[in-house]
């Protein structure tokens, strides 16, 4: 199995996604996507996708775009902004994040959230460094 298929099987594994079914990441060198079909449990009061769901988008591209080229250590996120631009109401988002820099133990990357019709509905940049977890310890990895 490559490291992008194990990284992709860690994901698919993570006990978050018992509730954002459904989700799906694509891994290759420096750059991911992940998308997840809208459904109503993830709309706000005012009955449009809530921020937190273009936040867990966003910063896992940026995240798996950084992650795909390191196969020593587990990263975390340090830093995360996002910008919500447009209402997502339904159909399938994608997120594609893309690594910017990476130095020895610090990495940044950078996501863009497109709904099914193609518009941009958000962005997010992201700082990401080594934990001291070895990616052989994670589970599923």
């Amino acid at each position: 199995m490559t490291h992008f298929e194990r990284l992709i099987k860690m994901y698919a594994k993570a006990p978050i996604h018992n509730f954002y079914k459904n989700i799906d990441l694509k891994v290759e060198a420096n750059k991911s996507s992940v998308s997840l079909p809208i459904t109503p449990d993830f709309f706000h009061g005012g009955m449009s996708t809530h921020g937190s769901v273009y936040f867990k988008l966003l910063d896992d591209a940026a995240y798996f775009a950084c992650q795909s080229v390191i196969e020593d250590f587990f990263i975390v996120t340090t830093n995360f902004n996002v910008n919500l631009l447009r209402p997502i109401t339904k159909g399938t988002v994608t997120a594609i994040g893309q690594m910017d820099f990476s130095s020895k133990q610090l990495f940044t990357a950078t996501a863009e959230l497109f709904d099914e019709r193609g518009r941009l509905c958000g962005k997010g940049q992201g700082q990401f460094m080594k934990s001291k977890l070895p990616l052989s310890a994670v589970d599923d990895y």
